[in-house]
């Protein structure tokens, strides 16, 4: 990584607020503003937390027609991207040979486009590999010009339903162009938290004053990089380059449910013959969630074994820390498939020693998604 960090629109912003900055995937990003992270994703849960993640990637791939398009998109991911309804998104990931992940992604049928959105540290990757892989005639954009706010909460609809009443009619995963700040906005009912709340793609020029506009807004704050974190932790929900990445099987990442029957029928993607296999014979590990006994967080990269004297590894955590929510430290990770029954006890080396910890069905929070 090099010293120059990119800032999104609302880096100003975020420090008129107090924000703490970090370096995250090449941008200069809030981790916390003065409220705090315990506060902050309490705040989320209880009532509306205002996010930050414009340094996600913002790709528009246009052809033709839709169906163009998602054929050519389908041959790269798992998903079925020809059957989605106008108005509508949903969660999926680009397959390597291998059968890996190289980036979960969302992607939304906006009736002549797809528009997707991809994970910061791979945008210029997976730009590359989309331009390589698909054919000259249909375009593939990023827009720059565009900043992302993610509102998350219970009471986010509240919030928007007051510049815009139709608002409440969204379900989740529905897509919409829906005026605020004066200008257009693509608005998707999602998000990842756990709670229900909204996406909101909106112009650069305008979206200081968005963001200005809803956190004046007494149930709102601004939510920085550390709730937001430990809240998509407790909903279940994987970070990529931590809890997936090239090497993991989305069969193993728990992630079966993203692949539609169409899809698991045919193949046609890559990495198709690791996938399908291990969808039909099971595989060696799985992603599962764990609840340390004690008090002490068990974090990213803690070795897990069979019993306190076991020498031979069976996992390794991959997120891991306090859930405000739960009250108590949760982690997620991966162990060898005969002990991924829940409630299972194993035993997780903290700073030199093994300390219980239990198995535990994800996600450790029920999601509060608008169906």
């Amino acid at each position: 990584m090099t010293d120059e960090h990119l800032r999104t629109s609302f880096y100003d912003l975020h420090l008129r607020q107090g924000a703490k900055m970090v370096h995250f995937a090449g941008y200069e990003m809030p981790v916390q503003y003065p409220l705090g992270v315990m506060k902050e994703h309490l705040h989320t849960r209880q009532k509306a937390g205002l996010f930050d993640v414009s340094h996600m990637g913002q790709l528009v791939l246009r052809g033709k027609s839709y169906e163009q398009v998602a054929a050519e998109l389908e041959t790269l991911i798992p998903m079925d991207v020809i059957n989605l309804k106008e108005g509508r998104q949903r969660y999926g990931f680009l397959t390597n040979e291998n059968g890996g992940i190289r980036d979960d992604i969302m992607f939304a049928n906006r009736g002549d486009h797809i528009f997707l959105v991809v994970n910061a540290a791979c945008v210029e990757a997976d730009l590359a590999y989309l331009r390589k892989n698909i054919s000259p005639e249909i375009n593939v954009k990023h827009l720059k010009n565009r900043s992302l706010l993610a509102l998350q909460g219970p009471m986010a609809e509240r919030v928007l339903a007051e510049h815009y009443p139709a608002i409440c009619d969204m379900t989740f995963m529905d897509v919409e162009t829906i005026p605020l700040a004066g200008s257009e906005c693509w608005v998707s009912r999602s998000g990842y938290t756990g709670e229900d709340g909204f996406e909101i793609s909106v112009p650069e020029t305008v979206a200081v004053d968005l963001a200005n506009t809803l956190v004046m807004h007494d149930n709102v704050e601004l939510i920085g990089l550390g709730a937001r974190d430990s809240l998509r932790l407790e909903a279940g929900l994987c970070l990529y380059g931590h809890d997936i990445d090239v090497h993991t099987s989305p069969i193993e990442a728990g992630l079966s449910w993203a692949i539609q029957h169409r899809r698991k029928d045919h193949g046609g993607f890559p990495g198709a013959d690791r996938i399908l296999r291990d969808l039909a014979n099971g595989q060696s590990q799985k992603r599962v969630g764990l609840q340390p006994v004690g008090k002490a967080p068990m974090r990213e990269g803690s070795e897990l074994f069979q019993t306190e004297g076991s020498l031979e590894k069976i996992g390794m955590i991959t997120s891991g820390g306090f859930g405000p929510t739960v009250g108590a430290p949760v982690s997620m990770g991966y162990v060898s498939s005969e002990f991924a029954q829940p409630g299972t006890t194993i035993f997780g080396e903290v700073r030199g020693k093994r300390l219980p910890v239990k198995t535990a069905e994800l996600p450790f929070t029920g999601p509060n998604f608008k169906r």
